[in-house]
């Protein structure tokens, strides 16, 4: 499997994931278990924005396209920045951020490993 396959695959599931919280976040405004409808509704906007666009980037990764890899590592960013967010809690969650931690750091590597092979493609041509 291509690195740029494996790494949109990863960013894919990611976007899964998202989705995933997405319902969940649908599923609490429609049984009114929200303080406040305004903000819960644009809390699942917001989710679907980021939703689409984690979808954007896989799809621009399995293209090789740039802009995909460079998103693709920002989204990885910005999840370790939440499992390290789950380390300093009240109380540290240490399982939680390890398996948030994990796909982000396979990611990650996986997007390096594609934007290196990516570079070393336009070198032989």
């Amino acid at each position: 499997m291509r690195m740029r396959t494996a790494a949109a695959l990863v960013l894919g599931l990611e976007a899964l994931g998202v989705i995933v919280l997405l319902v969940g976040q649908i599923g609490a405004i429609v049984t009114g278990d929200v303080a406040s409808l305004s903000s819960a509704v644009a809390l699942a906007v917001l989710t679907l924005v980021g939703a689409a666009a984690v979808a954007g980037f896989a799809w621009g990764t399995a293209r090789e396209q740039s802009w995909g890899r460079s998103g693709g590592i920002v989204v990885q960013a910005l999840i370790l920045a939440v499992a390290i967010g789950a380390l300093t809690g009240d109380p540290p969650n240490l399982a939680a951020a390890g398996l948030i931690a994990l796909p982000a750091l396979i990611g990650g590597t996986l997007l390096l490993l594609a934007a290196r092979d990516a570079g070393r493609r336009r070198g032989a041509s």
